[in-house]
């Protein structure tokens, strides 16, 4: 079980302008804490022909579409050809990947999108890891918070995990499926290629190759 849960796994590094990052960990959890240092480490080596810093430490590519009506607090990175429409709400600590959509009131809150990512629609999405090209239906979210503000311990078939965060949504495999007004746990992780029936609320690990039916049921894809 530990094994799969290993950032090689579950994303392709090779996707995000973070992978230095990813490297610097053994599991993607780990990287939460960090986003907020590693953008300053790399907004001095960003492109300058490329990237504007439009506000205090917002740093946006020029091929990059920024609604006039979305709020972006830094420290952001935000990479070519990704749309921020309207009433988007980037709360910092955030890189969103190339070719990625953040749409209509979705909020980001210490998070990386992998290139490709799409968040369209009254998505929330905090302190969690978006693997390459996965997407999320209208209202899907990820619940980052305990409701009794205890350190989050992700929950598997065998002892459980001790991450000592105390926010931590999810981690999402690359190409992975979540319907509409699906509740992603704290601390789910998702495996790659996994899809997640709507209104399903998902506990725990999910292995790569499944479908999360909304009555709790895993079955693998034929």
């Amino acid at each position: 079980m530990y094994e799969m849960l290993k950032t090689e796994k579950l994303l392709d590094i090779s996707q995000t302008m973070s992978a230095e990052l990813f490297k610097r960990v053994r599991y993607p959890w780990e990287v939460l804490p960090l986003i907020g240092k590693f953008i300053g480490e790399v907004s001095a080596l960003l492109p300058k022909n490329e990237y504007i810093e439009i506000d205090k430490e917002v740093w946006v590519s020029k091929y990059a579409e920024i609604a006039p009506s979305a709020s972006i607090t830094g420290p952001v990175i935000i990479q070519k050809n990704t749309q921020i429409r309207h009433c988007a709400f980037i709360r910092g600590n955030a890189i969103v990947g190339e070719n990625s959509v953040v749409g209509n009131s979705t909020e980001l809150k210490n998070v990386v999108l992998f290139n490709g990512v799409q968040v369209p629609h009254y998505n929330y999405i905090g302190d969690s890891v978006l693997g390459y090209k996965s997407h999320f239906g209208a209202g899907a979210i990820t619940s980052n918070v305990r409701s009794d503000k205890a350190n989050i311990d992700i929950k598997t078939n065998h002892p459980n995990i001790h991450t000592n965060l105390r926010k931590f949504g999810a981690i999402i495999g690359d190409f992975a499926e979540i319907g509409c007004n699906a509740v992603l746990n704290p601390g789910v992780i998702l495996g790659r290629n996994t899809t997640v029936y709507p209104t399903s609320m998902v506990r725990g690990v999910v292995r790569e190759n499944s479908i999360f039916k909304n009555t709790g049921i895993i079955i693998e894809k034929s």
